[in-house]
Formats: C-alpha cells, sequence, structure tokens
C-alpha cells in the first residue's frame, strides 16, 4: 500500500465526510493505493455515526473509536500502530489541512530520501494571540532541538513508515515528533510549505494550557532521548560538581580560620558564617544527585528494553541468539 492517512479528531462531524471525498479525489486522481484512518478521541457528537457510513461506503476507511478522550498524542499513535502504508501522512480533520498537499508531501520521502516531511503554514489564518505565542515556541524549539523547522505543531506532515513504527508518542508530545524521531536516529528531516485553509467548521480545540506544557514536554523529550539509557551521566556529574563545589568552600572557610588563628586575629566560629550553610547545601544536594543518578542506573540496568535499538539495515545472514535466566529460551533473528 502506498499511503496510510492517519486523522486523528474530536467533535468534528461536521467536516468529516467533506474530507474524507477530498482524500479520496486526490488519491483516485494520482492512482495511489491509500487507506484512511480515523483516529475518534472520544467524540460527544456525531462524530462515530459519520465515520461508520464512510467505512461502509469507502472500503479504504477504517476507524478506531476511543471510549474517552485521550488526546491528539494518543490518537497519533493508536493510528502509527494500525497504518499499513509505506508512506504515512498524518492531518487534522478540521479542513484546515488540504490533501491537495499529499503528493509532493510523498515525492518527498520515496523520491528525495526524507524520513519524515513536515509542513509549514507560511501563511496563518489564526488570531495574532495564536501566532505570535507560535512563533516564540518553534524559535525556541529550534535552538534546543537543533532542527530546522519554522513550524514543529503543523498537524500535515509525511512520514516514512519505519519512522512510525519506531517511535511512541504520548502525553502532549506530538508537538515534538519531529525531535522524538531525531533522538530515535531519523535524521533527514525537511519542510514543505503548505496551504492554510481558515477554519470552516467548529472550534478549535486548543487553549493556553498548551504554551505552558510545551516547554516541559520538549525538555523531557531531550532528556529521556539523551540520558535516558545513561541517566548516571546526567545526575552524577551534576552531582558530583556540587559535592566537591561544595567541599572546596567548606575547606577554604576551614583554611581561613586556619590562618586567621597562626596570626593571632579574630576569627568567628564557622558555623555563624553564612557560607557554611551555602557549602553544607551544596553538598547535600551533590549527594541527593548523585544517588538519585545511581538509583536510576539500577532501574535502567534492570529494565526489559535496555538493550533494544533500532537497527535500520542488515546484510548477510545475521544470527543472534540469546538465552534467558527466566525461562532459558533461544530467539533467533536471521536477517
Amino acid at each position: 500500500m502506498d499511503i496510510s492517512v492517519i486523522i486523528p479528531l474530536f467533535n468534528e462531524d461536521e467536516s468529516l465526510a467533506e474530507l474524507e471525498a477530498w482524500i479520496r479525489k486526490v488519491m483516485v486522481a494520482n492512482g495511489y493505493s491509500y487507506e484512511i484512518v480515523f483516529i475518534d478521541d472520544g467524540s460527544r457528537d456525531q462524530s462515530w455515526s459519520v465515520i461508520e457510513k464512510l467505512v461502509e461506503s469507502n472500503p479504504n476507511v477504517r476507524g478506531i473509536k476511543f471510549r474517552r478522550n485521550y488526546g491528539k498524542s494518543a490518537g497519533l499513535n493508536t493510528g502509527f500502530e494500525a497504518a499499513r502504508g509505506n508512506v504515512v501522512i498524518t492531518m487534522d480533520a478540521d479542513l484546515q489541512d488540504s490533501p491537495e498537499e499529499i503528493p509532493e508531501l510523498y515525492r518527498k520521502i520515496t523520491e528525495e530520501g526524507y524520513d519524515l516531511v513536515s509542513g509549514w503554514k507560511k501563511k496563518r489564518f489564526d488570531p495574532i494571540t495564536k501566532t505570535i505565542p507560535t512563533k516564540f515556541y518553534n524559535a525556541a524549539t529550534r535552538w534546543i532541538s537543533g532542527i530546522q523547522l519554522n513550524d514543529f505543531n503543523c498537524g500535515l506532515k509525511a512520514y516514512r513508515s519505519q519512522v512510525v513504527k519506531s517511535i511512541e508518542v504520548y502525553g502532549e508530545m506530538h508537538r515534538y515528533i519531529p525531535v522524538i524521531a531525531k533522538w530515535s536516529g531519523f535524521t533527514k528531516i525537511g519542510e514543505q510549505v503548505v496551504q492554510h485553509q481558515a477554519r470552516k467548521y467548529g472550534v478549535t480545540k486548543f487553549g493556553i494550557w498548551r504554551f505552558i506544557n510545551g516547554p516541559l514536554d520538549l525538555v523531557s523529550i531531550l532528556f529521556v532521548g539523551k540520558f535516558g539509557k545513561r541517566p548516571m551521566h546526567f545526575m552524577g556529574v551534576i552531582g558530583t560538581f556540587m559535592f566537591m563545589a561544595g567541599l572546596t568552600m567548606f575547606f577554604a572557610l576551614g583554611i581561613n580560620k586556619l590562618y586567621l588563628l597562626t596570626q593571632g586575629l579574630p576569627a568567628k566560629n564557622i558555623a555563624l558564617i553564612s557560607w557554611f550553610y551555602v557549602a553544607l547545601t551544596t553538598m547535600i544536594i551533590g549527594t541527593q544527585l548523585f544517588l538519585a543518578g545511581f538509583l536510576a542506573e539500577l532501574v535502567v540496568r534492570n529494565a526489559p528494553d535496555r538493550n533494544s535499538y533500532l537497527i535500520d539495515k542488515s546484510i548477510g545472514k545475521v544470527k543472534r541468539t540469546r538465552e534467558t535466566k527466566a525461562n532459558k529460551t533461544k530467539v533467533d533473528k536471521v536477517g
């Protein structure tokens, strides 16, 4: 199958039929084999009834319904698991993403060899209260992640199938899928200017909280991606540095007091000097960070996926045999 179109949605019953017809028209015109997977994120309107009708009328349409609202990340992750196409396209269900962009996105993946192509809504029809914070958010994400994209949060994206089968999206991490993909080893990430359509039906589902949760999610992704398998390299280093800094201050206070005493000069009790408590606090925090890193290292080393790595390719006859302590079973993989 050429293309899987993944569409997470919440209360979008007015736009679904029009969106499905638009996608079908584009696919037929370009001769693609395709599927459309609607992920109903616990809608309270008639969205699921519309999806059921679309499945009956078009065998290329599939639907998945959540019992309650879990969020866009959950919808995308479920859609990624269900996708069967060689190229996976994600788009929003509100008709603000144009299916006419699909052929060029598909071409960039299949012909230019990109792992991920993100849409860039260069000209937007959003209010200034949304566009200005979005610009700051994109600039901060570019600076922290090193990925030169102008619109990280654009719902219209294209992925090589291997990308979506290798990453996990949860919480509010859908905004940072390019960052997650990069940390998973998929570094050929491109961008395409796409048309932004004014919202035709319904209302936006995103509020001010995304500008608060977004930076926290980015820090979480960067930390887990870089130190997830070696937490001691982060907390242990900082803890050791803080402990040594506190110890240095403590010795400096002691040496200073001894010098004053040998010179017959008045010397304060070290416990009455504020820097003594700064040094003591720094040493305690440093010890706690070191122990936290040590405990995290023990957890990671005992995790079942501690040696789970993404293998891109193998050549020739590769045989891996491992005997587990639990059941003494052997696993052979030939690729």
